[in-house]
């Protein structure tokens, strides 16, 4: 494997070169006989960078096939593969090795365990790099606020209009990478966004947003309305066992706009796991920093400062988490505030 100076030395070289060389040293992996196989961990930034890759590789190779890990459970990530007719398989049911090439995107090998088995020729991704892997290309700029930021750049070195479709899924992505640019983005980000915003459906980006959650979801509002206690500005609430996780957020997200609220605190237990959501405004506060001095030591933790998250086995919870409750969560986090 590459050391990571030799990696950053190739990609400093890499950051130098113009769109259409990057692009040339990408395109050049493949073969006209080539059957590709794109893998991403499923999300709109994911989806949408393989989408454009399909698109880059159509008419160079003999297939490409979109392959991703995790199950899509998310109404939002749903509502997109289906209004935006993206076709992609679980890689489970996929033979890696029966693929000529093989390409990561918005991610890297050494970021899950079912990634490091597999060769990539190529990865393009935004994350910060990581330890224990090597491509023959790589495009790795954790600068850029969204992966599919990049992906545009690639596409207009090619001089590829996207469709409607591809322009619509790579507009929604930068929207949620870059959370409407309240996250770190960088120019490039915003000039991406700018030229899709007159080719994507906005009533499409729309649909997918508003679809967040199911009729049998609401109830966990009133549990957590119900349940929830405030003190010294800081808003704790455990909803108890939820059959997705993906509801804390939501339920995190939606208290965080309460006036005089300074920390949400969210946790609901998924399987034998207990799921906490951090959330504050980032400013002299660090989310993804308390949830590493309150969980690390248990299970994992971390995040950005302004949202977190920590999962924590219920065997490392005293009395395995049976008694969790809000108060619970109140006595875990003060300790660290």
């Amino acid at each position: 494997m590459m050391n990571k100076t030799f990696c950053k030395n190739r990609l400093r070289s890499l950051v130098r070169i113009t769109a259409k060389e990057r692009l040339r040293q990408f395109l050049e992996i493949f073969q006209k006989e080539d059957d590709v196989l794109v893998v991403i961990n499923a999300d709109p930034d994911a989806l949408a960078c393989a989408l454009a890759v399909k698109r880059l590789l159509r008419f160079r190779v003999k297939s490409v096939t979109i392959g991703y890990p995790n199950e899509i459970r998310r109404l939002s990530n749903l509502a997109m593969i289906e209004l935006l007719k993206i076709q992609a398989e679980r890689l489970q049911n996929l033979k890696t090795g029966s693929y000529s090439k093989r390409v990561m995107l918005d991610s890297q090998p050494s970021h899950l365990p079912i990634f490091e088995k597999i060769p990539f020729d190529a990865v393009i991704d935004h994350h910060p790099l990581s330890n224990g892997w090597e491509a023959r290309f790589m495009d790795i700029r954790p600068e850029y606020g969204a992966a599919s930021s990049m992906l545009v750049e690639y596409l207009r070195a090619a001089g590829m209009k996207p469709s409607v479709s591809l322009a619509t899924a790579m507009f929604y992505a930068i929207k949620v990478d870059t959370r409407n640019f309240e996250k770190k983005a960088k120019l490039a980000d915003a000039i991406s966004f700018r030229y899709l915003f007159n080719i994507a459906n906005q009533n499409l980006v729309r649909k997918i947003e508003l679809s967040a959650l199911r009729v049998s979801e609401l109830s966990y509002f009133r549990t957590a309305l119900a349940e929830m206690k405030i003190s010294q500005q800081r808003l704790y609430v455990h909803v108890g066992r939820v059959r997705n996780p993906d509801v804390q957020v939501i339920i995190a997200d939606f208290l965080n706009q309460v006036h005089d609220i300074s920390w949400v605190f969210v946790s609901g237990i998924h399987g034998e796991r207990l799921v906490v959501i951090f959330r504050c405004d980032g400013y002299k506060k660090n989310a993804g920093k308390l949830a590493e001095k309150t969980f690390a030591a248990m299970g994992s933790a971390g995040g950005h400062r302004e949202a977190a998250r920590a999962e924590v086995p219920l065997k490392n919870l005293p009395g395995e988490g049976v008694d969790f409750s809000t108060k619970t969560l109140m006595q875990l986090t003060k300790k660290h505030l």
